[in-house]
């Protein structure tokens, strides 16, 4: 008789971030504590299926990053606000945790790592660095061209720059994706955490080498993942910042591209449980 798998429930709750902050998550699992780190655009609802693949080993605490979902937000942005919103997070936790990102939350990740977090092991996918001069990255440009659509209340356009020139996605794809309201209901709401990425990223994706000084405070073991059907630049990328930090292996996930947290969460989780449980 084959085993049956008990669905892990699933728990609301609130944190209150150093600035007063409400921070929103949901809880399930049990066992080591995860964090899961959304990307831009996102909210924990992007990493439902992953947290409940991770919660039949850990106590998964999935959350919407300021201004997103559930989660407050505050007037004056600063990255170091984020990591504020991490450490209660982990304070909640029982004051350690592991942190998994995807995207430009892996970049926020590894930011609270660098800030010394107590985080206990770090699994990024894709942090989106532009490392070798011949990589596109995004123009010089975007936070102004950004900043200055929302200025104007022109939130979809917004939105439709970002994915066009910064995650590379073709115009007739976002085209389709306004076909659905309520998918382009979600993403123009978040439209407004656009600049907060882009902080987040900083000056890293102008295809220039990372600076290991900028990275190597991130001491605890680390495993950076790209997949195999992503491009060569964002394996460089990985590699590049696997060769950066003290404590970190470089691996390739055939078989899947940068969607794979929420379109392929099957074949990410394996790799995130086999390294967290060390």
């Amino acid at each position: 008789m084959s085993a049956t798998r008990t669905k892990a429930a699933t728990t609301e709750g609130r944190v209150v971030s150093a600035d007063g902050t409400d921070i929103a998550f949901e809880q399930s699992g049990s066992g080591p504590a995860v964090i899961l780190v959304a990307s831009a655009l996102a909210d924990r609802s992007d990493t439902k299926k992953l947290a409940a693949l991770l919660a039949e080993h850990f106590t998964v605490i999935n959350y919407d990053r300021r201004g997103r979902g559930a989660s407050g937000d505050a007037a004056d942005y600063a990255v170091e606000r984020e990591i504020e919103d991490i450490a209660a997070l982990i304070g909640h936790a029982g004051g350690s945790a592991s942190l998994f990102g995807s995207s430009s939350g892996a970049v926020l990740a590894l930011r609270a790592a660098v800030a010394g977090l107590k985080i206990d092991r770090l699994a990024l996918f894709e942090p989106p660095f532009v490392v070798a001069a011949g990589d596109d990255g995004p123009p010089r440009d975007l936070a102004r061209q950004v900043n200055t659509l929302l200025a104007e209340d022109r939130r979809a356009e917004a939105v439709k720059f970002f994915m066009t020139k910064v995650q590379g996605m073709p115009g007739i794809a976002v085209a389709s994706m306004r076909l659905m309201p309520g998918v382009w209901r979600t993403l123009t709401g978040m439209a407004h955490t656009l600049p907060y990425d882009i902080a987040v990223m900083g000056d890293t994706q102008r295809g220039e080498p990372l600076s290991p000084g900028d990275w190597s405070p991130a001491t605890v073991p680390t495993r950076v993942l790209t997949g195999g059907k992503s491009g060569d630049s964002m394996r460089r990328a990985g590699e590049a910042l696997a060769g950066v930090l003290p404590d970190a292996e470089h691996r390739v996930l055939p078989g899947v591209n940068h969607g794979a947290v929420v379109m392929a969460p099957k074949k990410v989780a394996p790799e995130i449980t086999a390294f967290l449980k060390g």
